[in-house]
């Protein structure tokens, strides 16, 4: 007799499980999945086209408009990230490759050199969880009122 109260509390698992896995088998692997292109997307004869002494105009007319910039003294650096992407259906985002174009300008807003880094050429930055005490931002509530007597 146990054994068949057993089976019968199983019973519907079991089939749940079976229904699953069939439901698993009719879909595809790839629709659980999709990959996209999250910012720029940089092809190989764009950045054939950037050579040195062209100038910013032409640069923004095969790239389009920079992602990020920044000057240091007289040099000016152009930045267009490309980072390919897959994220599941469960919305978890997971990186293929990175690909930054930076492209330098020298005071004349001429091309002076241009360069490609990618994910290998990135370092990891440990972020600091301590934070510095400010004035009147660590105390307690019941710490300023013992305080104020």
């Amino acid at each position: 007799m146990p054994l068949r109260t057993v089976s019968r509390s199983v019973a519907p698992f079991a089939a749940a499980a079976m229904l699953a896995l069939l439901l698993a088998a009719c879909t595809s692997s790839n629709s659980l999945i999709s990959s996209r292109t999250q910012g720029y997307e940089i092809s190989d004869s764009a950045q054939a086209q950037i050579r040195n002494g062209q100038s910013q105009d032409l640069v923004t007319l095969v790239l389009g408009s920079p992602q990020s910039t920044n000057t240091f003294g007289d040099q000016t650096a152009w930045y267009y990230v490309e980072t390919k992407v897959r994220q599941t259906a469960f919305g978890m985002t997971m990186i293929d490759s990175r690909t930054v174009l930076a492209v330098y300008f020298d005071k004349n807003k001429k091309v002076s050199d241009k360069a490609v880094y990618t994910l290998q050429d990135g370092k990891t930055v440990a972020i600091e969880t301590r934070r510095t005490p400010s004035f009147g931002e660590d105390r307690t509530f019941i710490d300023q009122i013992l305080q104020s007597f």
